[in-house]
């Protein structure tokens, strides 16, 4: 099985993209767009000057509890900059959802929370809301990770969309949003309203 088929049979279809655009992209965008792959991993991520974004990461199920990820997060962060990762929240139906949150927690990954970010895929056409997890060995504020997620998805995820798949993703303020923290105070304080 090739490294395609293996993230295809891992990830759900909303999550993908296609084989086209991921071998465009380590084609032509192959100076930051980069495949590690093993005989029990598959990881794509997009390393830029400061920050990392992990695509995907793939760890077949006979390698689990080998310290397999967590060695190649390791490889990551000894690059000494952040890194920024999309989950799917955690769905009680699908128990692998929160186990990779657990996962990530324990590898020092915060849940972004003042990152709204919500993608139309373009496989279903549905609308999946998605967690930013990062790491920062500097403490980055969450406003220098909404601007490291917004380049992302301006020049990996939507790189030669309409090429790929016929149509264009949504533009990028319809699908990342900041909060400010008035607007996170704002919420605390209606949800404090709605539960007296």
């Amino acid at each position: 099985m090739n490294w395609y088929e293996k993230l295809n049979q891992y990830f759900p279809v909303e999550e993908m993209k296609s084989q086209e655009h991921m071998e465009t992209l380590l084609k032509e965008k192959g100076e930051y767009y980069i495949k590690d792959e093993g005989p029990k991993h598959v990881l794509m991520y997009v390393e830029f000057e400061n920050f990392t974004f992990v695509d995907y990461l793939f760890v077949s199920k006979e390698a689990r509890g080998e310290g397999l990820g967590k060695k190649l997060l390791n490889k990551l962060k000894e690059k000494n900059k952040a890194i920024l990762l999309e989950v799917e929240p955690v769905n009680y139906e699908d128990t692998d959802t929160e186990k990779r949150l657990r996962f990530y927690a324990r590898e020092g990954f915060q849940h972004a929370s003042r990152i709204g970010y919500n993608r139309r895929s373009l496989a279903t056409g549905e609308n999946n809301a998605m967690e930013i997890l990062y790491w920062s060995p500097t403490n980055q504020p969450e406003e220098e990770i909404y601007e490291a997620m917004k380049w992302t998805y301006e020049n990996i995820h939507t790189f030669k969309d309409e090429k790929f798949y016929g149509e264009s993703y949504d533009p990028t303020e319809e699908v990342l949003e900041f909060h400010s923290k008035d607007k996170e105070r704002e919420d605390i304080l209606d949800s404090i309203a709605v539960t007296k």
